[in-house]
C-alpha cells in the first residue's frame, strides 16, 4: 500500500513537472518576434479565418494591428489577446459621418461592444483622401467633419481618454519632399490640412502617412540610388539647411512631413507610419518590384524597429511603423503590385524569410511544428525519469 501511495505521489509530481515545462516552453516560443504593427487587409478571397490569423499574429508577437474596417469578426477573434487596434471608417461612410446621431451610432455597434475585450486603440477616418490629384472636393470637405464627429461621439460615451482619432494620407500631399526640412504640402490641399492639423493638436492625435520609398525607386531608378530605399549602406543625402544625414529615404520622407507641418505652424503633432512596404512581385514596368527586394526592404526595416531607431529631424521620437501588409490580397485592383505586398501568401506560408534575423519568428505552421518538437522531447525526457523513478521503488 505505501508503495502505491509512493508511486501516486510520484506519478502528481512527474505530472506538475511536466505541466510547468510545456507552459514554459509555449512561453518561451511566444515571446521570441518583435513587437511592430502590421496592416490586416482583407481585398482577397482566399485568406484564412480571423481565428487561424489570431493564431499566427500570436506566433509572430505581433503587438498592434491596423484594419481598414471594424470587422466584428475579426475583433471578436482577437478578444483577450492584448493586441492593440486600429480600426477604420471607410470613405464611402464620411458623408453619412457628418450627422453626429449616426456617427454616435457606429461607435456603438463597432467599437463599444468590443472594448471589454479587444483594446481598440485608434479609428482611423477615411483613408488617403487627401489626394494632390484628386477632383473630388465634396469627399475632402466631409473628412474633417466626419473626425470631428466620431471624435464628439466618444466623448459623449465617454471614451475618448481610450481611443484616438485621425486619418491615413498619401505622401503624395506634399508638393516638396527633399530636401526633408524645405517639406510643404501642395498648395491645393493647404485648405483642408490647415484645419486639420488644429484638429489633431487639439485632441493630441497623431498624423498618419502612408509613405512608400518604392514608389520613388520606380519612378527615378536612374536617380535613386537602390540601396538608399532599402537601407542598405549608401552614402546618403546631406540636407543644406540643417547639415543632417539621412541614409535612407523613409527617414527623409517622415522628416519632410515634419516639416510640412511645421510650415503651418504646428510642432505639437506626432508623425507616424500607417503603411509601408515593398511589393515582392510586379508589372514589368514596376522596377524594383522583386521578392530579392521586398525581403531586404521589410527585414532592414524591422531591425531598425527593433532598435527603436529616430530620424535625424526628430532625434527623441522613435519611429512608429505599421508594416504593410500582413497578406497577399488577390482582389486588389491596379497593378500586380498592389496584390503582392504581403509578408505572407494565404495559406500561412511566409512569401520570403525574414525570419532568419530573428525578428520574425517562422510562419505559423512551423512556429507549432517547433512547440510540438518541444513538447516531445520533454514528454520523452519525463517518462524516462518516470520510468527510473519506478524502479526505484
Amino acid at each position: 500500500m505505501s508503495k502505491i501511495i509512493s508511486l501516486m505521489a510520484t506519478l502528481s509530481s512527474f505530472f506538475t513537472l511536466l505541466f510547468t515545462l510545456l507552459t514554459f516552453s509555449d512561453l518561451c516560443v511566444q515571446t521570441q518576434g518583435l513587437n511592430f504593427g502590421i496592416n490586416y487587409g482583407q481585398i482577397a478571397n482566399n485568406l484564412p479565418s480571423p481565428s487561424r490569423v489570431a493564431l499566427l499574429i500570436k506566433s509572430l508577437n505581433v503587438s498592434r494591428i491596423k484594419l481598414y474596417d471594424a470587422d466584428p469578426n475579426v475583433l471578436s477573434a482577437f478578444s483577450n489577446s492584448n493586441v492593440e487596434f486600429i480600426v477604420g471608417v471607410g470613405n464611402e461612410y464620411l458623408q453619412s459621418m457628418r450627422d453626429p446621431s449616426k456617427a454616435q451610432t457606429w461607435i456603438q455597434q463597432n467599437v463599444q461592444p468590443y472594448l471589454s475585450n479587444t483594446k481598440i486603440t485608434c479609428i482611423t477616418v477615411g483613408n488617403e483622401v487627401f489626394n494632390s490629384t484628386a477632383t473630388d472636393t465634396q469627399l475632402m470637405s466631409n473628412l474633417l467633419p466626419a473626425m470631428q464627429n466620431v471624435y464628439n461621439a466618444l466623448v459623449n460615451l465617454g471614451l475618448s481618454q481610450q481611443v484616438t482619432v485621425t486619418t491615413a494620407h498619401s505622401f503624395n500631399i506634399l508638393s516638396n519632399s527633399f530636401p526633408p526640412s524645405s517639406g510643404v504640402f501642395s498648395q491645393s490641399l493647404i485648405q483642408y490640412i490647415q484645419p486639420l492639423l488644429t484638429f489633431h493638436s487639439q485632441t493630441k492625435s497623431p498624423f498618419l502617412i502612408n509613405a512608400y520609398p518604392f514608389f520613388a525607386y520606380k519612378d527615378n531608378p536612374d536617380q535613386i540610388s537602390l540601396s538608399y530605399v532599402l537601407f542598405q549602406p549608401n552614402q546618403g543625402t546631406i540636407d543644406p539647411n540643417t547639415n543632417l544625414h539621412y541614409d535612407n529615404m523613409l527617414y527623409a520622407q517622415i522628416d519632410a512631413v515634419y516639416a510640412a507641418i511645421k510650415a503651418l505652424g504646428h510642432t505639437d503633432i506626432e508623425v507616424r507610419i500607417s503603411e509601408t512596404g515593398w511589393p515582392s512581385k510586379g508589372d514589368p514596368d514596376e522596377i524594383g518590384a522583386t521578392l530579392e527586394n521586398a525581403e531586404i526592404y521589410n527585414s532592414n526595416l524591422l531591425k531598425r524597429i527593433e532598435q527603436k531607431q529616430t530620424t535625424p529631424g526628430n532625434p527623441s521620437v522613435p519611429i512608429d511603423i505599421y508594416v504593410f501588409a500582413l497578406f497577399n490580397e488577390d482582389m486588389k485592383p491596379g497593378p500586380a503590385s498592389e496584390r503582392n505586398y504581403g509578408l505572407y501568401y494565404p495559406d500561412g506560408t511566409p512569401v520570403y524569410n525574414i525570419g532568419l534575423q530573428g525578428y520574425l519568428p517562422e510562419m505559423v505552421i512551423q512556429s507549432k511544428s517547433n512547440t510540438l518538437s518541444i513538447h516531445f522531447f520533454i514528454y520523452i525526457v519525463t517518462c524516462l525519469a518516470f520510468a527510473w523513478e519506478l524502479s526505484r521503488l
